[in-house]
């Protein structure tokens, strides 16, 4: 939809978190009549906000006023399944994700990051790169600022830089980057989605499902499920896929050969950089500097910007980020680790013994795949929140020691019995936070202020 056809349409908007306020406030701009409906109690100020505008709202229930528009946009938080959306979605009522709608406005090129691990570093780190470029650079998204917030200032000089979660690619329609970003796709979210791993990972494939001609798709070429279906994509149209890969040279993209970073771009190959000149360590990392490489020079950043902007990139707040050094004990704080992917390669990233701090929310996690590495890393297991006995009973067989902890301050306290020096108290959840904090970000703050405090 154009945004000129947006003046005197009747909008709602489902949920008033961030996304829901800010795709008010856009909406408004534009001429629309937004009527905003939030099933719980109104966040504090938002009634405030939302009378500012002009826009009009219900609080504590969806009703069937709600009904009565145009179309409806969805903020992220709020499931597809809710009857509200069902109705809506059978009565032929378009819904829209909020990044759909502040696309119609946007003029800057959009470089747009997914994947079930990883989306949020190397969004970061595409942001950084560009920036050293001296590209005015807006980062939005999934990484906590609405687009609809910023998309009204972009201008065709401009990069947009959109961590996408597969909540927000669920009812996108028109949505085109100029370049998309397939990290990775493992089991995640699945509460959401009946379920079914496979309609989580078409969820995810949505991102690249309206690029055309020049437009490129970045991809994960070791990722099955993702090979498999660009493969299948680029039967049915055209569009430039370029790959990425630890595991082979690949004929157009980025690998690895004898521990440098190669990128084969226009069928010109060059030696980027060695990879123990990045910032950021791992083996997870060196797929996400691969990827942010490519779509940096696809977006024609020179490659000495680039391999100055991987050195010198400072990672993300509560992804694998270092703390503090207690008496030779390194504590590292991961809680943005909410699913056992993550996990794995938090514990892949290290060589010294672990004491492991996890669990919280379970979302229908198997901790098969990190049975191996546990056995082999990890020193003691303190399990945590409402999954406490799940993870104890999956995981507490493969190490010396385990225990559950009360809170996350009986839990560092524990750790500081087990850790001896040269180790790492590594927390990473694999779970949800929402059992014990308000989000991932509080439960690594508090992580932080207590570690902070021994």
């Amino acid at each position: 939809m154009r945004p000129e056809e947006i003046q005197g349409k009747a909008v709602t908007v489902i949920g008033g978190g961030r996304s829901g306020l800010a795709v008010s406030r856009l909406l408004v701009k534009a001429g629309a009549r937004v009527f905003l409906t939030e099933q719980g109690e109104a966040p504090a100020g938002l009634q405030a906000a939302l009378e500012a505008i002009g826009a009009t709202y219900e609080f504590g229930g969806h009703t069937t006023r709600a009904l009565a528009a145009d179309f409806i946009v969805i903020s992220p938080g709020v499931p597809s399944t809710i009857n509200l959306v069902q109705q809506a979605l059978r009565g032929g009522l378009p819904v829209f994700s909020e990044i759909e709608v502040a696309s119609w406005f946007c003029r800057a090129p959009i470089v747009a990051i997914t994947g079930s691990n990883g989306k949020t570093t190397t969004t970061s780190l595409l942001g950084h790169v560009f920036r050293t470029a001296g590209r005015r650079t807006i980062v939005a998204g999934n990484i906590g600022f609405p687009f609809s917030d910023y998309v009204l200032d972009t201008t065709p000089r401009d990069v947009v830089v959109l961590e996408v979660s597969s909540f927000q690619l669920d009812h996108v329609a028109t949505f085109r980057p100029r370049v998309s970003v397939l990290l990775n796709i493992t089991p995640d979210h699945l509460d959401r989605y009946g379920n079914d791993f496979s309609a989580y990972a078409y969820s995810k494939c949505r991102i690249f499902s309206n690029q055309r001609g020049d437009d490129v798709l970045v991809y994960n070429d070791d990722d099955e499920v993702i090979r498999d279906y660009v493969g299948l994509e680029r039967r049915k149209r055209a569009f430039r896929a370029l790959a990425f890969s630890l595991e082979k040279e690949v004929e157009a993209g980025a690998f690895v050969r004898d521990g440098a970073l190669v990128l084969r771009i226009s069928s010109h190959e060059e030696v980027l950089m060695q990879a123990e000149q990045l910032a950021l360590r791992g083996r997870h990392n060196l797929y996400n500097s691969l990827a942010a490489a490519v779509a940096a020079r696809v977006m024609e950043v020179r490659n000495e910007v680039v391999r100055e902007s991987l050195a010198s990139f400072e990672g993300v707040p509560h992804r694998l980020e270092f703390v503090r050094e207690v008496d030779g004990v390194r504590y590292v704080n991961d809680s943005k680790a909410t699913n056992v992917n993550s996990v794995w390669y938090a514990l892949e990233s290290f060589d010294e013994p672990i004491v492991l701090i996890a669990g919280g929310r379970d979302k229908g996690n198997d901790y098969t795949p990190l049975k191996p590495l546990v056995r082999q890393k990890v020193r003691a297991l303190i399990a945590i929140g409402e999954s406490a006995d799940k993870v104890l009973h999956e995981l507490g067989p493969c190490v010396a020691h385990s225990m559950a902890a009360r809170s996350m301050e009986d839990a560092i306290r524990c750790a500081r019995v087990f850790a001896q020096p040269g180790d790492i108290v590594l927390l990473s959840p694999a779970c949800a936070s929402f059992d014990m904090f308000q989000n991932y970000e509080d439960r690594g703050d508090t992580f932080k202020r207590l570690v902070a405090s021994l």
